[in-house]
């Protein structure tokens, strides 16, 4: 068989899948990781509908910070549950501030947590060195066994580990006490949404149950 014939065969077999899909009326969603609407258990703690609205919000917030501030600075955006973390740097406190605005006013946001630093953007050092932090805090969650990694967002910047979720506060503190224990991490910073642990197990996945919107 050709390498060409069989590209064909490929193209034709996901083409039907394509098709097979979209006859479907409970069709899967992608998302976080986990499909939605399908047998799989979905394992994010944020209904689709918010990780729907997550994703939608970190876009409109990078587009409104572009036009805002242009090249006076670097800023991410990390959306979880409808709680927007802004970290990164800029270069005075009014482009600090203007960005907070216009992202506050993004339909959707209940609040923004402001981590934007003052000063020159990160090298290209310290930002292999924050991905590779982010890799190790993860990794050591899931060795812990103690927490539901997944339960958590890992943002670092600067060696600044920022850590968001719905969470007990029993799971908050493992998880800091977690990431302040890898080495390189300079600080932890909490941006936890808090709930008991009643609701914790309203939260979780049950077994043949539809997900939340």
């Amino acid at each position: 068989m050709t390498s060409k014939t069989s590209t064909w065969r490929l193209s034709a077999l996901l083409g039907a899948v394509v098709a097979s899909t979209a006859l479907t009326a409970c069709a899967p969603l992608l998302l976080g990781g986990a499909i939605v609407g399908s047998s799989m258990v979905v394992t994010d703690r944020r209904s689709s509908g918010a990780q729907v609205d997550d994703q939608a919000i970190e876009l409109k917030a990078t587009k409104r910070i572009n036009e805002t501030i242009g090249d006076r600075g670097n800023i991410s955006t990390t959306s979880y549950n409808r709680i927007v973390l802004l970290t990164g740097a800029v270069t005075n406190e009014a482009d600090k501030a203007a960005v907070e605005r216009v992202v506050s006013a993004i339909e959707g946001v209940r609040s923004v947590v402001n981590e934007v630093a003052i000063g020159p953007t990160a090298s290209f050092g310290n930002r292999s060195n924050d991905t590779l932090l982010t890799s190790k805090v993860k990794a050591s969650m899931v060795d812990a066994k103690d927490v539901q990694a997944s339960a958590f967002k890992v943002v670092t910047e600067r060696g600044i580990v920022y850590l968001m979720g719905r969470v007990t506060e029993r799971e908050a503190t493992r998880a800091g006490d977690i990431a302040r224990g890898v080495g390189g991490v300079q600080k932890v910073v909490k941006v936890f949404e808090i709930v008991t642990e009643a609701e914790l197990n309203d939260l979780q996945p049950k077994p043949g149950a539809a997900p939340k919107t």
